[in-house]
């Protein structure tokens, strides 16, 4: 008989929702440059780390599968809006 462990890893998920009426002001392709943006800044804190930007009908932010769901949302939150504030530097 052989038995089969079966390990599923829970990475964090961050969940980014911006409103489509805002979304409409915005240049082609920000949506993906957004999220690989806070991907690269976000990897620095967390290894195991999934994101995920949508169009919504309002914006928001979700921190999911995380060990300090608190802390962990406020420090995203504020990448999050110092990645926004200087989308200038680099969106391309």
């Amino acid at each position: 008989c052989v038995s089969i462990q079966l390990i599923v890893r829970c990475n964090m998920i961050v969940e980014v929702s911006i409103a489509k009426e805002k979304a409409k002001g915005m240049p082609k392709g920000s949506v993906d440059a957004l999220r690989e943006e806070l991907m690269k800044r976000l990897s620095e804190k967390y290894s195991d780390l999934q994101v995920v930007v949508k169009l919504a009908s309002n914006d928001g932010l979700y921190v999911i599968r995380s060990q300090d769901k608190d802390a962990d949302r406020e420090f995203v939150s504020t990448v999050l809006q110092e990645t926004w504030e200087s989308a200038e530097d680099w969106f391309n």
